[in-house]
């Protein structure tokens, strides 16, 4: 499995490889390399693959248990590996925020995008255009709110002979993009119905994310619901089963059973959409899937929780005062939008195995290529000695990295993965 996912012939260069490259993840593969024993260059980002393997089947099994369908976002990895991994482990189609990541994902073979997203603009409706015509079997569709890019979209995929799939987007008054409210809605959707050649209403859809309480994102399903309830009523939709899509990575369980009469019903499909539940974190995703086991009765049958996949390595680079070590690793390496990377272990070169950080360890700054970390003036932390990082929010750390090192349980390197950001 390693040989289909983690070691292709594709060449690697830059940050984390030791000298000697280009490398390609098959060559990666077959080197023997220790994080723990300097054998690559640090700071480095590295994927558990026991934790990928795990948080597959975990979702797998989440969503069959609902009735669900999964469009894993692309947007968290940009990696073709990864995209495999998930298709042939069951998911529906990758989900991808622009025209752009789409033919990027083309290219390597996906074949079902949802775009959860408006498509604007001439640039990139030719993009779209362009894969449909050179490629009969791909399957697109776009999220659409307003009259002026239905109208925008009927104007030009007519032009060029083509029909576009869309959704209505839902969303929430204060957040981000989708109809506001009904009159909203009964616009977008008359304007749908005058490019019947060229435009194809799909489904409904909504981004729960923007809310940050559990009611309020409730409503919001709930009126989204009514909406695919209404159209279908109506004949509106142009393919059956008619798609119902929502979920983000936070309230994908919410999402679940908000949807769950419609999954079974053979008119709907729903389809969820969460990214960063392949790598975790262990910040603000690991919030919620807390919560998630604390009220979700699938994820409490499950028993298990998703495990952060996505770490960091990086040298203690100087310890210039007492109570302060300057760290290899910095803003252009790591997230720090939803908190700062958390020391998880401590190894010192020569010493037997990698050990638990401690527990009062903390970033309190980053820089560019730099991050504070304080300690106590009595620890004994070196120059030289490895620290390893957890992270908050995947999307953010993974778009800093050409590519990731996949790693076994003992840190040793098994493979390697490109991103295409």
């Amino acid at each position: 499995m390693r040989e289909k996912y983690f070691q292709s012939e594709a060449p690697l260069e830059g940050k984390g490889l030791p000298p000697g490259g280009p490398w390609t993840p098959a060559q990666v593969a077959v080197q023997g390399w220790s994080i723990p024993g300097e054998q690559v260059s640090l700071p480095v980002a590295v994927l558990s693959e026991s934790a990928l393997r795990h948080n597959l089947a975990w979702m797998r099994e989440f969503t069959e248990a609902y009735g669900c369908r999964l469009a894993p976002h692309g947007k968290t990895t940009m990696s073709p590996a990864l995209f495999r991994m998930q298709l042939d482990d069951g998911a529906w189609g990758i989900t991808l925020a622009t025209a752009p990541q789409t033919r990027a994902a083309h290219a390597h073979g996906v074949r079902r995008v949802l775009l959860a997203n408006q498509l604007v603009g001439k640039g990139n409706f030719d993009l779209i255009a362009d894969l449909q015509a050179r490629d009969p079997e791909f399957w697109f569709a776009c999220v659409v709110d307003s009259v002026d890019n239905v109208a925008a979209l009927g104007r030009h995929f007519g032009a060029r002979g083509q029909r576009i799939r869309v959704l209505l987007e839902v969303g929430a008054e204060g957040g981000r993009t989708g109809v506001r409210d009904d009159a909203q809605a009964r616009a977008v959707l008359e304007e749908i119905t005058r490019w019947p050649d060229a435009i194809a209403l799909v489904g409904v859809e909504v981004y729960e994310g923007v809310i940050k309480d559990e009611a309020g994102v409730r409503a919001l399903l709930r009126r989204t619901l009514a909406q695919w309830q209404a159209i279908d009523a109506a004949g509106g939709f142009a393919e059956t089963p008619a798609l119902l899509s929502g979920a983000g990575s936070a309230w994908f369980d919410v999402v679940a059973e908000e949807f769950a009469a419609p999954a079974a019903d053979a008119r709907a499909e729903v389809v969820l959409r969460p990214g960063c539940y392949l790598t975790h974190d262990v910040g603000i995703y690991r919030e919620a899937a807390e919560r998630i086991h604390a009220a979700n009765p699938v994820a409490q049958r499950m028993g298990r929780g998703l495990r952060p996949a996505l770490r960091l390595w990086a040298c203690v680079q100087s310890c210039p005062e007492p109570g302060r070590a300057i760290i290899g690793l910095g803003k252009r390496d790591a997230a720090f939008d939803a908190g700062f990377p958390l020391p998880a272990l401590h190894h010192r070169p020569g010493t037997p195995a990698p050990v638990d950080a401690p527990a009062h360890w903390r970033v309190v700054a980053m820089m560019d290529q730099h991050a504070f970390l304080q300690i106590e003036a009595a620890d004994d932390l070196k120059v030289g000695d490895l620290l390893c990082f957890d992270i908050s929010h995947p999307c953010l750390t993974f778009d800093k990295w050409r590519h990731l090192l996949v790693v076994d349980d003992a840190h040793r390197v098994v493979g390697a993965v490109e991103t295409l950001f």
